[in-house]
């Protein structure tokens, strides 16, 4: 059995282009993000998928100096992204992250592998019914989930955020496409906000590795987000904006 991780990276952003490629301490956020992941224990391989957009030469050399493999593919249409960079190789379960998740837990990843593993459904998230902090999002699938919706997904907010066709035709919402099930949590942190997609964020996860360094637990970020919640540039920002704005573009 393989497990390979599929983390999505790239150079532009309309609204904070470059982001992965900012340093806090002299790390790129994608260096902090792969070496936190590399701490897995249940994962086989980590692939960082990227685009032919000029500079993504800079994501490549990141990835590669840490002995990750780099694939390149569309800037829109990321769910052939993450196909085409899979489609070779002989894997099993297909764990997808995104790079603007720097503080990503590798035990939290482990758990949910192990749920997966344990359940053997086709499709098993932590953001169903979110209980983890925006940021920390993990979703596992069969390979075979993952070419079925390559070859079925048409809608733009489908091919761009690559399982919504998955999730949607699972039995978590009484489809039967695919079974489904959520990881949840004892306590719910999911107002706490862990990615990065403007300058706000940016400026929380400086704050948060200034407090407490870039090797820290989810659980001890989450705790110090909701006691100074307050002081948070980016807890006014809303979860799932850019799936949002997917759907109301195809509306």
């Amino acid at each position: 059995m393989k497990v390979i991780a599929v983390t999505q990276a790239r150079v532009g952003s309309s609204r904070l282009p470059e982001k992965v490629l900012k340093s806090i301490n002299g790390k790129t956020l994608l260096e902090i993000h792969l070496e936190r992941l590399l701490k897995s224990k249940r994962l086989d391989q980590v692939i960082v998928a990227t685009t032919w957009e000029p500079n993504a030469e800079q994501i490549k050399n990141i990835a590669q100096k840490l002995g990750v493999q780099v694939v390149q593919g569309s800037v829109d249409d990321v769910l052939d992204r993450f196909y085409q960079g899979v489609k070779n190789e002989e894997v099993d379960y297909i764990v997808r992250l995104t790079s603007d998740c720097p503080l990503i837990d590798a035990l939290l990843v482990d758990e949910v592998i192990d749920f997966m593993l344990l359940h053997k459904v086709d499709y098993v998230s932590n953001t169903l019914r979110p209980s983890f902090p925006d940021g920390q999002d993990i979703e596992v699938f069969t390979v075979q989930a993952l070419e079925k919706a390559w070859r079925s997904a048409n809608l733009k907010s489908e091919r761009e955020h690559v399982t919504p066709f998955i999730w949607k035709n699972s039995s978590y919402f009484q489809q039967s496409l695919f079974t489904s099930l959520n990881y949840s949590n004892e306590v719910d942190h999911s107002a706490v906000r862990l990615t990065v997609d403007e300058q706000r964020d940016f400026d929380t996860i400086q704050l948060l590795v200034k407090q407490l360094g870039s090797v820290a637990r989810w659980q001890e970020y989450a705790n110090y987000y909701a006691v100074h919640a307050a002081q948070m540039p980016n807890s006014s920002i809303r979860r799932n904006d850019g799936y949002e704005k997917s759907i109301l573009e195809e509306k």
